[in-house]
């Protein structure tokens, strides 16, 4: 009997220490708590999360990061939502849905300049005044519409003017390779694609610089509303690793692309060519933003464009502070 209690209690003492070998734990043997993060399969995306994530800045801080890839950043609002993610990255067009109440941004990531309108010069479209009549592929309720409706407004035209193929965006590519639409407005990777397989013949109509100063190009992290609320320790700690992340990236491009390329399973060149899709800036940028209010305009000029392109109402405006939770940004970036 005595010989069988001492193997019995080393046998568990065997699977004691494989599961502590096993779960996921600090340096201080503290548990990491999950965040299952959506994203979007491109450099502007992932390079602060991927950055945070090979550096172990998520699990100083107590955090373990779950990626969860999406097309767009309306489908990634619409998964937390049903509580599938806890976080999530949105571009320029999804920010319609914050303001009206549908998720909460928790951190400013960067001015992008990753969208593009592309025609084919083989369709006859080497201008932006030749998409008249033209079939034009866009993702609608994403930034491809915003800078589409904003290339179409210099011309003085509208979607009117035009026939609009509402596809999703890992289709839009292959529509313009193929020949099925005249134009596209999309964003990178999928320009960078569309460029390399009709070279000449694709000709980049507009992009975000052309529009900085009246539509800036925003895009954040956000969560479900409330969730900061009944989750603030688990957003700080996740906003301090991934503002490590800020700061990793801003001097190593290169090698966070190689990260990012790795994870989506892309070659490296093609996520080098996406580095300069954006206006990095370090956790230091922020708390300078958020205290002189460079933020809180850009949110507001951001507000004033969706009611001008009439994708809002003046109705549907809220003060920024409503959903830009700024307290816990500034926080987290202070610690």
């Amino acid at each position: 009997m005595k010989k069988y209690l001492v193997m019995l209690m080393a046998t568990l003492m065997v699977f004691i220490f494989a599961a502590c070998s096993n779960s996921n734990e600090t340096s201080g043997g503290e548990s990491l708590i999950k965040v299952k993060v959506g994203y979007m399969p491109n450099y502007a995306s992932l390079n602060s999360v991927v950055a945070g994530i090979k550096t172990d800045s998520f699990k100083e801080e107590g955090v373990e990061v779950e990626l969860v890839e999406f097309a767009d950043g309306p489908t990634i609002i619409a998964a937390m939502e049903s509580g599938s993610i806890d976080v999530g990255y949105i571009g320029p067009g999804a920010h319609v849905l914050p303001i009206q109440g549908k998720a909460d941004i928790i951190a400013f990531s960067h001015l992008g300049n990753a969208d593009e309108v592309i025609g084919n010069e083989d369709k006859g479209v080497n201008t932006i005044q030749d998409l008249k009549g033209k079939t034009v592929a866009v993702a609608s309720g994403t930034s491809s519409e915003t800078i589409l409706d904003l290339t179409l407004s210099e011309a003085g035209l509208s979607k009117e003017d035009i026939k609009v193929m509402d596809m999703d965006a890992s289709a839009i590519v292959t529509a313009m390779i193929s020949g099925s639409v005249d134009a596209v407005a999309t964003w990178s990777p999928n320009t960078n694609a569309i460029k390399k397989e009709l070279g000449d013949k694709a000709i980049m109509l507009s992009n975000n610089a052309r529009y900085a100063n009246e539509f800036p190009s925003i895009a954040s992290w956000v969560v479900a509303p409330g969730y900061a609320d009944e989750n603030t320790d688990v957003v700080e700690k996740f906003l301090k690793g991934l503002f490590k992340g800020y700061d990793y990236r801003v001097d190593n491009a290169d090698e966070v692309a190689k990260w990012v390329a790795k994870e989506i399973a892309l070659d490296e060149k093609s996520l080098i060519e996406q580095t300069g899709d954006g206006d990095w800036v370090t956790a230091s940028d922020i708390k300078t933003m958020i205290e002189d209010g460079s933020i809180k305009k850009y949110y507001e000029k951001q507000q004033e464009n969706f009611v001008d392109s009439k994708k809002l109402t003046k109705e549907e405006i809220q003060p920024v502070e409503n959903y830009v939770l700024f307290d816990i940004m500034k926080k987290a970036v202070e610690q």
